[in-house]
């Protein structure tokens, strides 16, 4: 029998091997990318799930001194005064607005709502200065880019059409109305469910609302998400549950008064509905929840109690801008008070830090992250001053404006209806609001030149936001905005 020769032997030994080890490498390298691959899928998948859900409520209308624990128990808000002891409470919070629309264009998108194209109210007047730029990026847009189910429940009031429909900016979910000419009744009303129009009897707005959102939170548990719950109460239309008002005329309170309590109390029963089911659901911990009002209380309703504070919606003085504001993340955030200046432009950024949101809009923020402010008592002074204007340059029918900057206040006054000016003849006044928190010592006449440059300044910012808002319509994708 034939021998096979030992080189030739050991030339297939050889080859053999070094064919086994190439398949070896190739095998391990191929488990090692899969793994690598997975750990990278589970890391993202981790990073999303640990991301805070993040409820954001707005009540309507709302004073500061509609909290009955800063009230001394005139309104009924047991469980608003609760969560705000068990959160960070900001005592010097400010909306970016005095009315409606445009406080919640500030809100939703870190900017002054001239720059959004947000200049006023009536959206059926002024349909052009209503509503949202689409080219500027939602609160619900960097939440929903970062993996977030996304819902507003209650009231839009940022533009008609369906180019400016909550579905549209960045809205999974859309339950409510887009503004304040859709509801003339608490018990009958019509509300859009996502695109289509519903009529709803014999149920409580508020109510229905409040149910709305912890179906919400019910179906999306196991999921990050973002709640917008806009709630329309106390805006008027009044109306509220007979039992509720007549506890409050009882107490020797006028109707109008009554009702708007009722209308709180009701509002206040909600969010604690809310909160029993984040626990029920054991979210709780897992849920970042801010609380907030639009503006301050209607002049043309009832007699409220306000801290004494200047003004009322539609005005820039601090009864029309100074507004709540507490942010609750249990076993993260301590409860503590922060007493500093903050505005809704800070909120998205401050939203952006916290949760480690994975988009940012390219449009420039106006707002500066409070994030800090959140896990430490430390008092972090303002470095860029604060602004707020109502109309002013369009339309003209009245308007006010304002800058903050550290403790002083200066005040274009109000310009009543049907005034064909820009600004009011009377001369701007100043206020040490440290010093002076009701803006009932006019200090211009001692300080002149400070009354003088920060007229410059608020002259400037004007020119500037109105620049902003007439800009030339760019590209509405929301991966390319401009910068401004």
């Amino acid at each position: 029998m034939r021998d096979f020769p030992t080189s030739s032997a050991t030339d297939w030994k050889s080859t053999f091997r070094s064919c086994l080890n190439s398949i070896s490498a190739v095998f391990i390298g191929l488990v090692l990318f899969t793994v690598e691959a997975y750990s990278e899928e589970l890391n993202a998948s981790s990073a999303v799930q640990s991301r805070p859900n993040v409820i954001l409520i707005l009540a309507d209308d709302m004073a500061l001194g509609d909290l009955s624990c800063l009230n001394e128990n005139r309104t009924k808000t047991p469980n608003l005064d609760r969560l705000k002891e068990e959160s960070v409470w900001f005592s010097q919070a400010y909306s970016g607005s005095p009315v409606c629309a445009s406080a919640r264009a500030a809100l939703l998108t870190g900017r002054y709502p001239h720059r959004t194209g947000v200049v006023t109210l009536n959206m059926v007047k002024y349909p052009e200065l209503t509503r949202l730029r689409l080219d500027e990026t939602t609160m619900a847009d960097v939440f929903r880019q970062s993996g977030y189910r996304t819902a507003l429940i209650g009231k839009w009031h940022l533009g008609l059409g369906s180019e400016y429909h909550p579905l549209n900016r960045g809205f999974d979910v859309f339950e409510g109305f887009s503004g304040h000419l859709y509801v003339s009744d608490y018990f009958n009303y019509k509300l859009q469910i996502q695109n289509e129009t519903e009529h709803f009897e014999d149920r409580y707005l508020t109510d229905d609302f409040t149910d709305r959102a912890i179906d919400f939170v019910t179906r999306n548990a196991e999921r990050p998400f973002f709640l917008h719950l806009a709630h329309y109460a106390p805006h008027r239309p009044l109306g509220a549950p007979e039992e509720k008002i007549e506890y409050f005329t009882k107490k020797g309170f006028d109707q109008q008064t009554a009702t708007v309590y009722a209308m709180i109390e009701v509002l206040d029963d909600g969010i604690g509905r809310l909160l029993d089911q984040l626990d029920t659901l054991g979210i709780r911990d897992q849920t970042l929840i801010l609380f907030a009002s639009d503006n301050g209380p209607d002049p043309v309703i009832a007699e409220r109690f306000n801290l004494n504070l200047r003004g009322t919606k539609y005005m820039v003085s601090e009864g029309g801008i100074h507004v709540p504001l507490m942010v609750n993340w249990e076993k993260t955030f301590a409860p503590h008070v922060i007493d500093r200046p903050v505005h809704f432009t800070d909120v998205l950024p401050t939203l952006i830090e916290v949760c480690h949101l994975d988009d940012t809009p390219t449009n420039r923020l106006d707002g500066v992250s409070f994030a800090s402010s959140l896990t430490s008592e430390t008092r972090a002074e303002r470095n860029s001053p604060m602004f707020w204007q109502w109309n002013r340059t369009k339309p003209r029918y009245s308007h006010n404006a304002s800058i903050r900057e550290g403790n002083w206040k200066l005040v274009r006054p109000f310009v009543t209806r049907n005034v064909p000016k820009r600004d009011s003849s009377e001369p701007a006044e100043l206020f040490n609001l440290e010093k002076d928190p009701f803006e009932s010592n006019d200090l211009s006449a001692s300080e002149p030149e400070l009354t003088k440059r920060l007229l410059q300044q608020l002259q400037d910012w004007s020119d500037d936001v109105e620049s902003s808002r007439t800009r030339p319509q760019t590209d509405s994708s929301k991966s390319s905005l401009p910068q401004n």
